[in-house]
């Protein structure tokens, strides 16, 4: 809810006066006083309007019958991308200011998962020396096979709740990750996450316009739809597609025309057609009734898979006693007037909180959160 006169004496208000002088947005002055709340997400702000966290939504259970907890995992696993072969790679431990964590003092890292294997087991990779352990905070991630068979993994980091993308070359053979380059440019303010199309080159949401944090808080607070979707490459970063609420999940058609961006905060998931030289234009937008997370890619059939928070409030204010639930929808046939939406699985919090990201590889269903457990489940 909005401080009003009755907060004052209770809050930490300051007054802001914010003028642009230069860029996009040239000319816009906004004067408001606000507390300040530190966030790397979308939603983190507790002042969001009611709708759009979908506060008063409760889910009925849709279980799979085949299914139990990743041992390993209990500090989230907010994004999963899974190789052809069936290797999947699981982003882990994500902290942002203000949100919970079951490990806060605990670095995030990469685990794999061999989907081949009857039982597979979460193990983590080794990351090569020289790259700071100590401050990952893996979120996003994308993997990049190139003409070599070459497995490159885009990882999403914010050392200390700043902003870099992380490009690491697999090594199977050593179950490791050998780091080859950091990228941070002013076009990447507020990465959420990341689709590679080539060795250094992706797409990328921007969750927020803005890098600091009481910024954020104001462009969320009043609902400026400022959130972008950024194309990198060596030799050209530009903004390709703008006016979200908060672009967080992106992937990739099967056949690479399109792109697909979930905007959290507007129930949303837009269809972006690529162009030769890279830019996106907006052919649709499909709504949904529920916070709409990261998106994965059904092999098998094109389908999209959706990793949903029904209830943005009881993920982003954490009460144990009536903890976040988790919903996981497939779209089918997403170019269509009519898309099919089916839900797959939904839990209210007693088996699995906050669901944010499921995959799917030959018939085997992996459903990581923000930061509670994982799920695998043999379909």
């Amino acid at each position: 809810m909005p401080l009003n006169s009755k907060d004052s004496g209770k809050a930490n208000v300051r007054p802001v006066c914010l003028q642009w002088k230069g860029g996009r947005r040239k000319g816009v002055t906004v004067a408001l006083g606000l507390s300040e709340n530190r966030a790397c997400h979308p939603g983190k702000q507790k002042f969001t309007n009611g709708n759009r966290l979908k506060a008063s939504r409760e889910v009925e259970s849709v279980d799979l019958p085949n299914c139990h907890l990743i041992k390993g995992i209990e500090a989230g696993a907010d994004d999963i991308d899974i190789l052809p072969n069936g290797l999947a790679f699981l982003s882990v431990g994500l902290k942002c200011p203000g949100l919970h964590s079951f490990s806060p003092d605990k670095p995030g890292g990469i685990l794999m998962m061999d989907l081949k294997k009857e039982n597979p087991r979460a193990l983590e990779l080794r990351i090569s020396r020289g790259f700071n352990l100590a401050s990952f905070n893996p979120h996003g991630i994308s993997t990049f096979i190139d003409n070599d068979d070459t497995v490159y993994l885009f990882v999403v980091n914010h050392p200390e709740f700043k902003n870099t993308v992380e490009i690491f070359k697999f090594e199977e053979e050593e179950n490791s990750l050998l780091h080859l380059k950091t990228i941070k440019h002013e076009l990447l303010p507020s990465v959420n996450d990341i689709i590679a199309v080539g060795p250094a080159h992706f797409y990328a949401t921007n969750d927020h316009y803005f890098s600091d944090p009481f910024l954020k808080y104001l462009e969320t607070y009043l609902n400026l739809h400022w959130a972008n979707v950024v194309y990198y490459s060596p030799n050209e970063v530009k903004v390709v597609a703008e006016g979200f609420d908060a672009a967080n999940g992106i992937n990739i058609s099967p056949d690479k025309k399109y792109i697909y961006v979930a905007d959290i905060l507007a129930h949303e998931i837009h269809v972006l057609e690529r162009h030769p030289n890279m830019n996106l234009t907006q052919l649709k937008v499909l709504k949904l009734d529920t916070l709409v997370d990261n998106l994965s890619i059904d092999p098998s059939s094109g389908d999209i898979l959706v990793g949903c928070h029904p209830n943005g409030q009881k993920l982003f204010i954490y009460d144990p006693n009536n903890p976040p639930s988790s919903e996981v929808l497939r779209i089918q046939n997403i170019l269509s007037e009519k898309p099919t939406v089916t839900t797959v699985y939904a839990n209210n919090g007693s088996v699995l909180q906050g669901s944010s990201v499921a995959s799917v590889y030959d018939r085997k269903l992996l459903i990581g959160t923000l930061y509670h457990r994982a799920l695998y489940c043999e379909l």
